[in-house]
């Protein structure tokens, strides 16, 4: 072996000599740090949110009543019409013409009742003298009886007469919006030719939305004690994602429940407005349509006073939702928790937490029962927005908060916890 191998030999093994108690002597790291946030109650609204369809209050389809030839045409297809504007005209001349027959059938009853009282009136009178018979007068009688009796029939057929001459103009029986027509001019309809032509009306309209049993009675103990129904107002989110800009109120729950699906059916009252920069009768000029579905969300009128933490900080497995909570020796404790209605901002706790205590909510991957944390103020939590959930309370519960949740976590001395707490 030369010498210069083992002088390299022996510097190594001096180097691990000198080396190896300094090894030893580092220090162990120190706890964990997590970011913490204290519990506390917010006012919040709270909002649930259902699918629903756009339904008239009114929809009539136009017939004929009388059989006629269609002579005109006097709505535009597609445009909004008034209460009691004309739609359809009817060939009229046979129906005038038995109008002005039966007026003539009426005034010569008349007058021949008009004579018969004047001779029962003569028969009257001669009653009182010998020359009176008491036979004479009953035949007057009768005469003026029977022709009485016959005018209120020509009268009565008169009227039907008229009646059917009225229907030779086909008004607009509510005000709204006119489909396109089925039947043009010179053609014959009648009472079995099938709808004319079909009337929506546009201001207001309902929303029909069907939602769970087990949610309509939350609701209804959630907002008996605030005044029922007078308590929340419906908003709608069109198709395109906008919020409608006016607000609808609930007038109607169905009285039985869906069999097949376990649902009730609400009902709620909206105006329906104009469409900026469009006139009444364009096309498209109104926002709702009837049968447009949208999305229903039913806020309180009052906000409520809510615990509330980040959403991060929750998690969730088989036996449900969970937070770590730091007790006052810097221990990470796990904490189950029964979640209300939460964003993914913002989770609503209904029990398992009370006010003051702290939850980690950032560095939540890196807790473990038991074990001592450094806790450390937590990132400042986005403004708390209204809640808003599809069907019930807890359906927006079900997903927990991702692994990664506390990689923002900001560390802080342990002190500065405990002066916190």
């Amino acid at each position: 072996m030369g010498r210069g191998l083992v002088t390299r030999i022996f510097c190594a093994a001096l180097a691990l000599i000198v080396l190896a108690p300094a090894a030893k002597a580092q220090p162990a790291p120190g706890p964990p740090a997590v970011g913490v946030v204290r519990v506390t109650r917010e006012q919040i609204t709270e909002t649930n949110q259902f699918i629903g369809r756009i339904q008239a209050v009114g929809k009539v389809a136009i017939v004929a009543r009388v059989t006629a030839f269609l002579e005109k045409r006097a709505f535009v297809e597609g445009s909004e019409v008034k209460k009691g504007d004309l739609l359809y005209e009817l060939e009229q001349p046979p129906f005038q013409a038995q109008v002005d027959a039966d007026k003539a059938n009426v005034a010569n009853l008349e007058a021949q009742h008009t004579y018969a009282q004047q001779q029962l009136a003569r028969a009257q009178y001669l009653l009182k003298t010998p020359a009176g018979e008491t036979q004479s007068y009953d035949q007057n009688l009768a005469n003026e009886r029977s022709l009485a009796a016959q005018i209120a029939a020509a009268q009565a057929q008169l009227q039907v007469a008229e009646i059917n001459l009225g229907y030779t103009r086909i008004l607009a029986p509510i005000g709204g919006k006119i489909s396109a027509t089925a039947v043009t001019e010179g053609n014959v309809v009648s009472p079995t030719s099938g709808t004319l032509a079909t009337l929506v009306s546009q201001d207001p309209m309902y929303v029909i939305f069907p939602i769970a049993l087990r949610t309509g009675l939350e609701l209804r103990d959630r907002y008996a004690a605030k005044g029922g129904y007078r308590a929340v107002v419906i908003k709608l989110r069109l198709p395109t994602g906008e919020i409608y800009a006016v607000n609808g109120r609930l007038d109607y729950v169905s009285p039985t429940v869906a069999q097949t699906t376990d649902t009730i059916t609400l009902r709620g009252v909206i105006p329906n407005l104009v469409h900026p920069g469009l006139k009444i009768g364009q096309p498209g000029a109104r926002e709702l349509t009837d049968g447009e579905f949208v999305t229903v969300l039913l806020e309180g009128v009052q906000p409520v006073s809510v615990l509330a933490i980040p959403r991060a900080a929750v998690l969730s497995d088989q036996q449900g939702d969970y937070v770590y909570v730091v007790d006052a020796q810097n221990r990470a404790q796990i904490r189950r928790i029964h979640l209300g209605q939460s964003t993914p901002s913002t989770a609503v706790v209904t029990s398992g937490l009370k006010e003051g205590e702290l939850v980690i909510s950032e560095g939540v991957q890196r807790a473990r029962p038991g074990e001592v944390v450094s806790p450390g103020p937590a990132s400042p939590p986005p403004p708390i927005s209204p809640v808003s959930i599809q069907g019930g309370p807890d359906d927006a519960a079900a997903d927990g908060a991702p692994d990664n949740a506390g990689a923002g976590a900001h560390p802080a001395a342990p002190g500065a916890a405990k002066a916190g707490r």
